[in-house]
Order: C-alpha cells, then structure tokens, then sequence
C-alpha cells in the first residue's frame, strides 16, 4: 500500500469516528426545554383582574334610588313624604325630609315606648292589670269594644293591651296604655328626654279624631256608629276649616326624617332596654294592618316589620294614610322606610302601589 493511500484511509476513519462522538453527545430536539420566553408570554395573556369598588358601587346604587324616589314622589298627587334610612350604613334620603306630617295610628308605637321606659324603670310591669269600662272608649277601630259592652268592663294586663294597640291598632287598648303610662304629657316627656326630635303627640284619640272632624267630643260616640252620624250632619265647610287646620299644623305631626331615626335608634336598642326593644320589634313584626302598603312590596327572603296609620277622609281628599317600618336584607342590612300621605285624592289601590314601589326600590338597589 503506497503512503498516499494509507493516509487517506487514516483521515476517513477519523473523521467517521469524530462524527459518531458528536451524535452521541447532542440533545435530541424532543428533549430540549422551551425557551424561558415563552413562559413569560403565556402569563402576559392571563391578566389579574381588577378589584371591584364596592364604596363606588354603593355610591352609585344610593343615587339610582335616590332619582327613583323622586320619581315616584313627583308623579304623586298631594302632599307627600318619603325617608329611607340605611341603619347600617348612616345616610337618608327622601323627599320633604323635615316637613310634618299627620301621624295618626303611627303614634301608637311612641305609647308603647313611654309604657316599656317606665316598665325599664321599674314603674310599672307588663303583667299590671287595667280595666277599661264603658267610659274609656275611643272612637273608629277598637275591637276590644264589643268585650267592654257586653261584659262591661274588661281587665287586662298592660302586655295584652299593648299587643292589641299594635298588633291590631285598636284605639281603645291604646287610650288605656296613654292613661296608664301617664297622659299625652308622659309621652312628650319620654319624646323629649330621648331626642327624637320633631315628633309631637296629640291629646288621645278622642279629643284629635273629634277635633279634626269639627265636633266636640261627647262619650256616646264611642258606642255604635254615632260619632259617623255626628260628623256627617256637620255643615261641608265647618268640616273643611277643621281639617285644613289639622294638616296646616297637625298636632300628632312628624317628619320623615324624625321618625326613620327613631325606628333606627330602636333597632339598635338605643331608645330602651334590650328585653324592651326586643319585645316592641317583635309586635311590630306581628303587625296585621296595612298588608298591601309598604309590606307587599318587600321581596321574599327579606324580613319586615312596620305600624300604619289612617287619617279621616272628606272627599275626594283623603289625609294621614301612612306607612312606617324596617326592612332587612338576606344579608342582615337594615333599612328604615317611611311613607307618609298628608292628603291626597289618589285611590287606595294607589296609594297602595307608591308605598310598594318605595320597597321594591330599597331592595332593587340594596348593595
């Protein structure tokens, strides 16, 4: 074998065996890892997202009801008031916020309170017997009326009064609490020393429903429809003068405002005891007047608890038809609500569908 030739096979086995080291030592293109770029564009296209405002949410809901209780408010005949109070969150809004406004059986529930302070005080008991006769009738809706006239008198624990005055608004239970508790001045004594600002109370039902229809109250119009026929035999005018008074400075008067603070300070136990609130809250739960009003429009899953109240009628006005109450969310938030109707010539279905709207519209914007 000459050199040439030797040497040429000499470089061709190496270069051979070079190449198979170099194979054997490469990665395949399987195995290789991504580059770390590609990791970082992945993350790039999932962006956090950003954190909602609640405070901005509320601000917004709170001013969407807002311009709906305007609404409502401005397309209503007649003088009218409205408050919504959020307990939890410390606003109000509504409409003729500081005006006064007839309150009629709605003042019941300042009765109850005056009656609950002096059973805090120690003054008086709920298990106290009161015995109501012939002489302590009242006037309109009073069901225990029928018991006093056929027994004569009946006597009953100053709880099963106070049950009757606001479960079932019987004006005659209510009158035996005023006197029990004291008289008007009592109630405006207990007004007074708990700050609860412009709410007035009237004489007792009696002396305010005669006084407003124009009559000087005789006993006998306890009994039977008389007080209806005395009223009605009245000339229209002296009437008219009677009731224009009343709604011009009405001596049972409140604003929206007072009374939605009220109904706040009593949910959180601010106005009485614990045992007392408690036991005021739970009879308001057990109100049976005023189904349609503000409570039919309180959506399911929410609970309510509220005292009407109902003015005289000479038509086509009607005066005093009110609403006042607490409704609470699923999620414990509390809202007080106040509809008040000095006078107005609309229906009562209407009237009915105000309060109801005002409701729906809490709860369609609660946040």
């Amino acid at each position: 074998m000459n050199m040439v030739r030797y040497w040429a096979i000499i470089i061709t086995i190496t270069m051979l065996l070079s190449g198979c080291i170099t194979s054997g030592n490469e990665p395949s293109t399987s195995q290789t890892q991504p580059p770390r770029t590609s990791q970082t564009n992945n993350n790039a296209q999932q962006p956090t997202p950003p954190k909602r405002d609640i405070a901005s949410e509320r601000r917004a809901a709170k001013a969407a009801l807002e311009r709906d209780i305007h609404e409502l408010w401005r397309k209503f005949p007649g003088k009218t008031g409205i408050a919504v109070r959020r307990i939890d969150g410390d606003w109000t809004i509504g409409k003729r916020l500081n005006d006064l406004f007839p309150q009629q059986s709605v003042s019941k529930v300042w009765v109850a309170m005056t009656i609950l302070d002096q059973v805090d005080k120690r003054r008086l008991s709920l298990a106290d017997p009161v015995k109501i006769t012939k002489n302590d009738l009242a006037v309109f809706h009073q069901p225990i009326r029928t018991q006093v006239i056929r027994n004569g008198e009946v006597t009953e624990s100053i709880r099963s009064l106070m049950e009757r005055a606001i479960i079932k608004s019987d004006n005659t239970a209510n009158d035996s609490l005023l006197r029990t508790a004291g008289g008007p001045e009592a109630v405006r004594r207990f007004i007074s020393n708990r700050r609860l600002g412009r709410i007035r109370f009237g004489p007792g039902e009696r002396l305010l429903q005669s006084g407003i229809a124009g009559i000087e109250w005789r006993q006998e119009y306890s009994v039977g429809r008389k007080f209806y026929t005395a009223r009605a035999n009245l000339p229209r005018e002296q009437r008219k003068r009677a009731l224009d008074k009343y709604l011009a400075d009405p001596i049972d008067g409140a604003t929206p405002d007072a009374l939605v603070n009220a109904l706040d300070r009593l949910s959180k136990y601010d106005l009485l005891s614990s045992a007392s609130s408690k036991l005021l809250l739970n009879l308001l739960t057990r109100v049976t007047s005023g189904p349609r009003r503000l409570k039919a429009g309180v959506p399911a899953g929410w609970q309510f608890l509220h005292k009407t109240g109902t003015g005289q009628d000479l038509p086509p006005v009607s005066t005093g038809y009110n609403d006042i109450g607490i409704m609470t969310a699923p999620d414990g938030t509390r809202y007080a609500v106040a509809v008040l109707l000095a006078d107005t010539t609309a229906s009562v279905p209407e009237r009915m569908r105000l309060m109801q709207s005002v409701t729906r519209a809490v709860a369609r914007h609660h946040r």
